[in-house]
């Protein structure tokens, strides 16, 4: 009997190192969001991980904000292509895409930035928040038809009801998604910009990695 309960407390130890998240909470002056990162998609987690932990979250701005499309922060395009300009011996640095179809750029969704690069590969320090827009059955035929993809029904219905940016899908990756404070991440991006959507009085952020009590808990609360 005792062996019994060994074996079925290892059992149920290893699920539940299995079944957790990383979970990371912006800080702002407007509230927080907290985000979870997926596992399927574990280097883009990783990645952001490790760039809070070196601190490169910890006064950041969300220095692109497009109303009703994304609102981007972090490092700023011309700021990476700039250095990598100044240094080509050192090569554009790139982490390779994890593009998972069921992780899709509905609102709420969070991912990682990049320029044009034909690999879709992505900026080790740019990160993004969906906010999109409501999408009918017209736009996404339309958009599938010119992406030569399609749209589960799921995903159909997501877009319809929730929002989001359809044809991103596929060419960013996608790492993780807002389960807390959507309202705080609809008021960034509904922040007056200007002309370059830089926000006109800085949306300035602090990146938190949840320790895995907290992360428990707040798994438990949303009931994943």
């Amino acid at each position: 009997m005792k062996k019994l309960f060994l074996v079925l407390l290892i059992t149920l130890s290893v699920y539940n190192i299995k079944a957790q998240s990383f979970f990371v909470r912006l800080v702002t002056a407007q509230g927080n969001i907290t985000l979870k990162l997926y596992d399927e998609t574990p280097n883009h987690r990783d990645m952001f991980v490790e760039a809070i932990k070196k601190g490169i979250y910890k006064d950041a701005q969300f220095n692109r904000v497009i109303k009703s499309f994304v609102s981007q922060g972090g490092e700023l395009d011309d700021s990476i292509l700039k250095k990598e300009k100044l240094h080509p011996e050192l090569g554009a640095k790139r982490l390779p895409a994890e593009i998972v179809p069921a992780l899709f750029h509905k609102k709420g969704a969070f991912g990682a930035g990049r320029d044009d690069n034909p690999e879709k590969a992505s900026y080790f320090n740019q990160i993004y928040l969906v906010q999109g827009k409501i999408q009918t059955d017209e736009q996404l035929d339309l958009i599938a038809k010119k992406k030569s993809t399609s749209f589960s029904d799921a995903q159909r219905n997501i877009y319809k009801t929730i929002g989001g940016v359809p044809y991103l899908d596929g060419d960013y990756t996608i790492f993780g998604e807002i389960v807390e404070g959507m309202e705080v991440a609809e008021a960034i991006n509904a922040v007056a910009t200007d002309k370059n959507d830089l926000p006109l009085k800085p949306v300035v952020f602090k990146a938190i990695l949840l320790g895995k009590k907290e992360a428990l808990l707040l798994q438990k609360k949303i009931k994943m």
